[in-house]
């Protein structure tokens, strides 16, 4: 009876000490953080935004007029750069999330973008490290090795830095905020929706601004200002600096994922057993990757439970267990949350494949269209992407204030309608883009070989680039609904310990899209013929753009079939919060009650059945 007493002291005493940690942590969390940090944050991405899209987006102008370069080699080069700056978030979120944390990434990776735009905007004004102009594109001088490689250096440079922005800044700023889903619920406006509005009026700001001078003043003064716009992103991220949440990296979370797989290799022979309250489980070795809740056990993918099987050779004791052959129930459904993830996300990449050159070649046919606004002022072709930004703008608004409340009538969901949903309907949205894409260039060349003009690609066609419109605004449609989508998705599926993870994730399917993308237009080019190529580099007129436009549409209906059958066969991870943790642990500090885990879907055999979601 004193031995069974003394377990309970010291059973009491650890739980207490793993609730006041807690009020610790929850106490300091109210002292950082809150929407007090968000001008500083927003201001950053803004900045940042600002100086990424005023040196991207116009980037085809600058290869093909300044360095006249090719524009399949040119398409191809800044769609490979752009698949690598979005590849690169992947190892920026695995430093993150393991050893230096998201606010000294966020630095560094500015830092590095920082000289990769100093780099070019030198480069654009010293005339020895460009061609020489060549305005009747014919027999142009290309940019040397030696031009090309500062270049590539530049581009090299932002990529990096991408690496380091992208995945962090916007989980930082949900770090700084209660995102728990009874806190989400409450919250009359959702994070992510305002955070891509604060994006897209910098996209909206830069596309104007920036383009008008690249085009009009000079590439020096039409990069330089998107190296001072950086630069000021830098000073306003460290000005609130005292004031942000930071929270500490728990350790590789790859290396966790490993430790269940092994774990589950190594007793692989082991039966689980039918009640899953006796697999092991240790709040206080898992609490700091478990702050805002805690995953419950599963019936899904019940073979990797082996890794928490408790057998005689399994010392349990005070000490930690050797994680590579004993794991948490909550470290096991961690790997169960991210192979649940993998076929959703898997379905971005075909999207991006598809569009990944679109924004390429709308420019190049925008190039030969009248873009007269009146009789003396000319709206540049990059500048053309306004209308799918501020139809993204309009777009959030609507859904937040009108879409989101009209369908929580039927749905009873507090976000209206489910991630999945939001997904779909951009990919839906995204083919009908692609053909009006496609029947907008057949009517370009229509008009082009009505006045005879297929044969000068330097001609300007009397056709009103304004044409183009309704595939931008289509676009920014696209982006309303699955890349908010996409990105909420991840974040709110993934384990909290990997979000700065999960974030990348969702610019690894942009990077792997991009290349796909890259692929898909070097074989259509290769092999559509030398006569009849439907990728010229020189003659877009002479082009057959459209058929390029109904491949890439078919590939997305096979993708849209795929993406309904992951959605329909998907089921959403089972979360206790930190609210429901602190409830359980004070009853059974009382004795009232055996404690048990809260969830409405929980079955008789203390299980969680996860209910197929049906609709996708």
């Amino acid at each position: 009876m004193e031995c069974l007493d003394g377990e309970s002291m010291a059973s009491v005493e650890k739980q207490e000490k793993i609730e006041d940690e807690r009020k610790i942590m929850k106490n300091k969390k109210k002292k950082l953080g809150g929407i007090k940090t968000m001008p500083f944050i927003l201001a950053t991405e803004i900045c940042d935004r600002f100086a990424t899209t005023g040196f991207h987006a116009n980037m085809i102008t600058y290869l093909t007029q300044e360095l006249n370069m090719p524009l399949v080699k040119a398409s191809n080069t800044l769609t490979n750069f752009t698949g690598t700056a979005s590849f690169t978030p992947l190892f920026g979120a695995l430093m993150a999330d393991s050893f230096a944390g998201r606010f000294w990434i966020i630095v560094a990776g500015s830092v590095l973008y920082e000289l990769g735009l100093i780099n070019i905007t030198i480069s654009a004004i010293r005339p020895t490290l460009h061609p020489p102009p060549c305005p009747t594109k014919k027999n142009c001088k290309e940019a040397s090795a030696s031009q090309l490689w500062v270049l590539y250096l530049s581009l090299i440079l932002t990529s990096l830095g991408t690496g380091g922005i992208r995945p962090c800044v916007v989980t930082f700023a949900a770090d700084q905020i209660n995102m728990t889903k009874s806190s989400v619920a409450a919250r009359s406006w959702n994070f992510f929706n305002w955070y891509y509005f604060s994006m897209g009026m910098a996209t909206l700001t830069a596309l104007t601004f920036v383009v008008y001078i690249q085009e009009n003043v000079g590439w020096g003064w039409g990069l330089g200002v998107p190296t001072i716009a950086m630069a000021l992103s830098i000073l306003a991220f460290l000005v609130g600096s005292p004031l942000y949440n930071r929270v500490e990296p728990v350790g590789s979370p790859f290396v966790r994922l490993a430790q269940v797989i092994v774990a589950a290799v190594k007793k692989r022979k082991e039966v689980v057993p039918a009640d899953p309250a006796l697999l092991y489980e240790n709040k206080e070795l898992d609490a700091a990757i478990s702050l805002n809740g805690r995953l419950l056990h599963s019936n899904q993918f019940k073979w990797f439970d082996k890794a928490a099987v408790v057998t005689d050779s399994d010392a349990i004791d005070s000490k930690p267990p050797n994680l590579w052959r004993l794991a948490t129930v909550h470290r096991v459904e961690e790997l169960k949350s991210i192979v649940r993830i993998f076929p959703i996300w898997a379905a971005g990449i075909l999207l991006i494949a598809s569009s990944s050159h679109q924004h390429s070649f709308t420019i190049q046919q925008a190039r030969t269209m009248d873009r007269h606004l009146s009789h003396s002022f000319q709206i540049p072709p990059a500048t053309m992407s306004i209308f799918g930004t501020i139809t993204m703008l309009i777009g959030l608004v609507l859904y937040e204030r009108l879409f989101v409340p009209f369908a929580r009538r039927f749905t009873g969901n507090p976000s209206g309608i489910t991630c999945l949903q939001r997904m779909g309907v951009g990919f839906v949205v995204n083919i009908l883009a692609t053909l009006v894409a496609s029947f907008v260039e057949i009517k370009r060349k229509a008009v082009a070989a009505n006045h005879n003009l297929l044969d000068d690609p330097q001609a300007i066609i009397p056709i009103s680039v304004f044409w183009l419109v309704p595939q931008f605004c289509l676009h920014g449609v696209v982006e309303v609904f699955m890349s908010v989508g996409h990105l909420e998705f991840l974040y709110d599926q993934s384990p909290e310990s990997m979000r700065s993870t999960a974030a990348a994730l969702h610019w690894l399917a942009t990077s792997m899209g991009n290349y796909a993308g890259t692929l898909i237009v070097s074989l259509v080019h290769q092999y559509s013929g030398k006569r009849s190529n439907w990728l010229p580099d020189w003659n877009l007129n002479r082009g057959k753009l459209e058929y390029y436009y109904w491949l890439v549409s078919g590939i997305q209906v096979i993708n849209l079939i795929y993406y309904v059958i992951c959605s329909w066969l998907y089921t959403y991870k089972p979360l206790e919060e930190a609210s429901e943790i602190y409830k359980e642990e004070a009853e059974e500090l009382a004795g009232d009650k055996i404690p048990s885990m809260i969830l409405d879907s929980r079955n008789g055999h203390g299980e969680v059945e996860l209910a197929r979601n049906e609709t996708a």
